[in-house]
Formats: C-alpha cells, sequence, structure tokens
C-alpha cells in the first residue's frame, strides 16, 4: 500500500543525469524526503521514458542543442520544468513561452545559476551599480566549459544593464579606440565581460564597481556542484505554483 509521504512526493525525472551536474543532482532529489526520483535519462535518451515515469516534473540538466527539446516536450505533457542548461536566448524564451501560452497550468523555471548565493551577489551587484561610474564582469570557469560568457555573467550583465539604465546612467567610461583582437571582451546589455577558461577553477565570478577615489568588488566562488543543490532543490519545490516561465532563481527569492 502507498503510504501518506509517497503519494505526497513530486514526481522528478531527470534529463542529463549522466553528467556531472547530473550525478549531483541524483544525490540531491534521492536525499530530499517530499521528492521522488521517477526517471534519470541521459541527454541521448529518448524522451517518451519521462511519460512513462509517471512524473510530474522534469529536471533539465542537459546542453544548449537538447534542452529546448526536452522543455517542449515536457510542457506538451503538462509536466512542471526546472532547467539548468544555459544557451535559452531571447528568442528562445519568446518561443517558449508562446508554447506556455497554450498550457497555462504549467510552470517553467530557467535558472542561469542555482547557487543561491550567486543570484544574491549578482542582486547587490545591480543595486550597486548605479552608483558607480564603471563596472565590469570577469567570470572564471573550469575549460570544459562549453558556452562564454556563463549564463550567470549574461544574467548579472543584464540586471546590471537594467539598473542602470532605469537611473539613466551613461555607459562605462572607456577611450579605447583600437581592439583588433577583442581583449575588451564581450560587450552585454552595455557592461563589459571577461571569460577566463582555466584548469584547476570550477565557477567563479566577479564584479568589479569604481568611480573616482574607490573600487567594490563583489566575488562569488563555487567549488564544487554542491553549491547548485539548494537551489535546485528550491527549484522543484516551488516551480508548479509559479505557472508560465520565470527567467532566473531569484524569481523564487524574496529579493525585493
Amino acid at each position: 500500500m502507498t503510504s501518506p509521504a509517497e503519494t505526497s512526493s513530486l514526481r522528478v525525472a531527470l534529463v542529463g543525469a549522466t553528467g556531472k551536474m547530473g550525478r549531483y543532482a541524483v544525490n540531491a532529489v534521492n536525499g530530499a524526503d517530499d521528492l521522488e526520483l521517477v526517471a534519470t535519462l541521459s541527454s541521448r535518451d529518448s524522451l517518451d521514458a519521462i511519460g512513462d515515469s509517471g512524473a510530474s516534473h522534469v529536471l533539465d540538466l542537459t546542453v544548449p542543442s537538447v534542452s529546448p527539446e526536452v522543455v517542449r516536450y515536457a510542457v506538451d505533457h503538462g509536466l512542471h520544468v526546472v532547467v539548468g542548461t544555459s544557451g535559452w536566448s531571447d528568442e528562445r524564451r519568446a518561443v517558449l513561452e508562446a508554447q506556455l501560452a497554450e498550457h497555462p497550468e504549467v510552470g517553467v523555471l530557467i535558472a542561469p545559476n542555482f547557487s543561491i548565493g550567486s543570484v544574491l551577489a549578482s542582486e547587490f551587484a545591480a543595486k550597486a551599480a548605479r552608483y558607480f561610474d564603471s563596472v565590469e564582469i570577469i567570470e572564471m570557469h573550469h575549460p570544459n566549459k562549453v558556452d562564454a560568457p556563463s549564463g550567470t555573467a549574461v544574467r548579472t550583465a543584464g540586471l546590471i544593464g537594467a539598473a542602470r539604465a532605469a537611473a539613466q546612467l551613461p555607459a562605462s567610461p572607456d577611450a579605447t579606440e583600437h581592439d583588433p583582437d577583442g581583449s575588451r571582451g564581450a560587450l552585454v546589455d552595455g557592461v563589459r565581460v571577461h571569460a577566463v577558461r582555466l584548469a584547476g577553477l570550477e565557477a567563479h565570478q566577479e564584479v568589479l564597481l569604481g568611480t573616482p577615489g574607490q573600487q567594490l568588488v563583489l566575488r562569488h566562488d563555487a567549488f564544487d556542484r554542491s553549491a547548485y543543490m539548494p537551489g535546485v532543490l528550491l527549484g522543484l519545490r516551488t516551480v508548479a505554483s509559479r505557472p508560465g516561465l520565470t527567467y532566473g532563481l531569484d524569481g523564487y527569492l524574496d529579493l525585493s
């Protein structure tokens, strides 16, 4: 006979379970009393296994080329989705929002970063950026990371850019006229972002803010993927109560 605790558990299908992040997530979901891991898939497995498992939630930890297919399948089948895969551009999110309009009961969270500390650091940076003339981001990751700049850096730059635009601030001062090799980094929402890929690193980000006579540095370090698991669990536990698309774990935190 099924116990009350079992019937109240959220049934999770994890896609991308064989990756480094996926292996941590398997342990995190299995260790949570209110979650039940009912399916583990690699990025290459048939998504039909999700439907066969009776899952209510899908956790997508795949790669940018696979993630939209996973999310599309889940939404079409009325399943809530938590996404920890990068590559979700404005265009991809617009397509997803159109799909969600046909499934208004489904919740989707796309989280550029699941580390609550990193989310807070980005929020603090956006608030501080209104009071400094200059701001730049340095993101540093292991050399196996396939995208640059990181989703976290893009998200941080977006928050900073929006905050500075709302305050009607000019662009950071920069007299550079000649940079044929792009050493000044990518320009994301008006913020320079520099990507470092170095053996021995995991995931690290610095936001540098400057004005005459002072500097503020906001840095977050994730030393292994266990840093992301509290955010993953928060996302799974919350997503069903937030229909539609939420972009960024900060949407589930009280940061007002």
